[in-house]
């Protein structure tokens, strides 16, 4: 199945519980996340393995919504979730926090599998081209901010 990936990282100066309770937290997602629009219904409680949450994006203006699972929960080290989207498309996001300094170092993987074949790839780089690289970058630029202003 194709796929397009994307993968980024940043220093980030505030501890790494730190960094995982906001990031790991569905309602900060609009304050970070540059291409969430809304949250819609999201388990309660901590994060953990099993929890899901839905979630409405947008890529050049045009919305869809994403079911994630959280299938990896290790805090505040590693966090792994899975998504199923519109037309039988897929994500996986993972987010790896790691000491850096008196910081955290946070990387960011996205993984998505188009479906439709070759149809389906060059569908998704017409539409997206580098912006999901852009946004993953901004994206995290916004999480810095917030993790060193708290």
């Amino acid at each position: 199945m194709p796929m397009s990936e994307v993968r980024e990282s940043i220093e980030i100066a505030a501890p790494p519980d730190a960094v995982w309770a906001l990031a790991l937290d569905p309602a900060r997602l609009a304050d970070w996340v540059t291409i969430h629009r809304s949250l819609g219904d999201v388990d309660p409680g901590p994060p953990r393995a099993g929890m899901r949450m839905d979630q409405t994006l947008t890529l050049r203006g045009a919305p869809f919504r994403v079911r994630w699972t959280l299938v990896v929960c290790e805090p505040p080290d590693r966090a792994e979730w899975h998504g199923l989207g519109p037309a039988g498309s897929r994500a996986q996001t993972s987010y790896e926090l790691e000491p850096a300094g008196n910081g955290t170092r946070f990387s960011y993987i996205n993984v998505f599998y188009t479906p439709l074949g070759l149809i389906g790839r060059m569908a998704q780089r017409a539409v997206a081209g580098h912006l999901p690289q852009n946004e993953a970058r901004a994206s995290l630029a916004r999480l810095k901010a917030l993790c060193e202003t708290h």
